[in-house]
C-alpha cells in the first residue's frame, strides 16, 4: 500500500505540471495586461489555443525530414520529464531519486538540441538563424547553469533534489553569498531559456529579433501544440526550480498524510502566483534588449555562478 501511495503521489505531480503550466503562462499574460491598462485575453486562453492546434491539420514541408515529425514529441517528453521531476511539493517520491541537477540539465539540453536541429532541417532563413540564435544562447546559458548546480552542490552536498531541497528548508544555511549569486544567476538563465525579457519578447514575432518563434515558423497542428505545450512546460520547470532550491518552504516530507499534501500543493500555487505577478511586473518594466547584447546578459549569469562557487572554495562561511 505505501508503494501504491507513493506512486499515486508521484502521478499526481505528474499531471498538476502538466494542469498549471498553461495556467501559469495565462496568469503571466493577464497580469501584464492588466498593468498596461488592457483587459487581455482570459487565464484559460493557453488551453483553448492548445485545442484549437490540436483540430488543425498538420502542414508539412515537401522536403521536412522524419526529424521534423519526430522533434515535437522529443522536446515535449523531455521538458515534461525534467519538470516532473523536481519536487514542487513533496520530496522523496517515487521517481525523486533520478531527479539529479545535472540530469534536469541534460534533458533540457537535449530538448534544445533536436528543436535547434529541426529549425535548420526544412532549410529556411529564419529557421536557421532561430537555431543559431539559440546555439548561441546555450553555449552561454549551460555553463552559467552548471556552475549555478555546482554552488549549491558545495553547500547542500549533493545534486539530488530532494536532498537540496530539505537541506535548504533546515536552519543549517543562512544568509549566505554565494546562494544570492546563484539565484540570480539561475534567473537570468531562466529569461534567457525561456525567451522572456530583456532577451526575447514572447508577445511579438519580429523576424529580425525574434530566436524562439524562428525556429518553430513552419510547426503546425498537433506538432506546434506539442511544442507550444513544451514551452509552457519549460516555464513552469524553471519557477518550480527555483523555488524548490532556494524556497523550499512547506514542501512535505516523505510519508506524509493527505492534508500535508494538501497544504502543500496550496503554498506551491501561492508561490506560482507570486512568482507570476513578479514576472509579468519585471517584463513590464523592463525594455528588450538588442540580439547582440544577449551574451553580455548570460556572462554576466556565467560570471556570478563562478564567483559564488569560487566564493564557496575560498571560505567556508560564505
Amino acid at each position: 500500500m505505501v508503494v501504491i501511495s507513493d506512486i499515486l503521489v508521484q502521478l499526481g505531480q505528474m499531471a498538476l505540471v502538466l494542469l498549471l503550466a498553461p495556467l501559469l503562462t495565462g496568469v503571466v499574460r493577464k497580469i501584464k495586461a492588466r498593468l498596461l491598462r488592457r483587459k487581455g485575453p482570459s487565464i484559460f486562453q493557453p488551453y483553448r489555443d492548445l485545442l484549437r492546434l490540436l483540430r488543425k491539420e498538420v502542414v508539412l514541408a515537401e522536403n521536412a525530414s522524419w526529424l521534423f515529425r519526430v522533434t515535437p514529441y522529443v522536446t515535449f517528453a523531455a521538458i515534461w520529464v525534467a519538470a516532473a521531476l523536481v519536487p514542487t511539493f513533496a520530496t522523496g517520491l517515487q521517481f525523486n531519486w533520478s531527479a539529479d541537477l545535472i540530469a534536469i540539465v541534460a534533458l533540457l539540453g537535449s530538448a534544445r538540441f533536436f528543436l535547434a536541429l529541426a529549425g535548420m532541417d526544412v532549410g529556411t532563413s529564419f529557421g536557421g538563424i532561430g537555431s543559431s540564435r539559440e546555439v548561441m544562447i546555450a553555449a552561454l546559458a549551460e555553463p552559467a547553469m552548471l556552475l549555478m548546480v555546482f554552488c549549491v552542490a558545495l553547500i547542500a552536498g549533493s545534486t539530488q533534489l530532494s536532498t537540496v531541497a530539505t537541506f535548504m528548508a533546515s536552519s543549517e544555511v543562512g544568509l549566505r553569498v554565494s546562494l544570492g549569486m546563484a539565484m540570480i544567476a539561475l534567473i537570468m538563465v531562466a529569461l534567457a531559456e525561456n525567451a522572456r525579457i530583456p532577451v526575447d519578447n514572447p508577445a511579438t514575432h519580429l523576424e529580425l529579433t525574434m530566436v524562439h518563434e524562428a525556429m518553430i515558423l513552419e510547426y503546425s497542428g498537433r506538432h506546434l501544440a506539442m511544442i507550444e505545450f513544451g514551452a509552457f512546460l519549460k516555464l513552469l520547470l524553471y519557477i518550480s526550480l527555483i523555488i524548490c532550491v532556494f524556497f523550499p518552504w512547506q514542501i512535505t516530507t516523505e510519508g506524509a498524510g493527505p492534508l500535508s499534501y494538501l497544504v502543500s500543493v496550496a503554498a506551491y500555487i501561492l508561490k506560482l502566483a507570486v512568482a507570476s505577478f513578479l514576472l509579468a511586473v519585471f517584463e513590464t518594466a523592463t525594455a528588450k534588449m538588442r540580439v547582440f547584447r544577449v551574451p553580455e546578459f548570460l556572462g554576466a549569469a556565467l560570471m556570478l555562478g563562478l564567483l559564488g562557487t569560487l566564493l564557496r572554495f575560498v571560505s567556508r562561511g560564505f
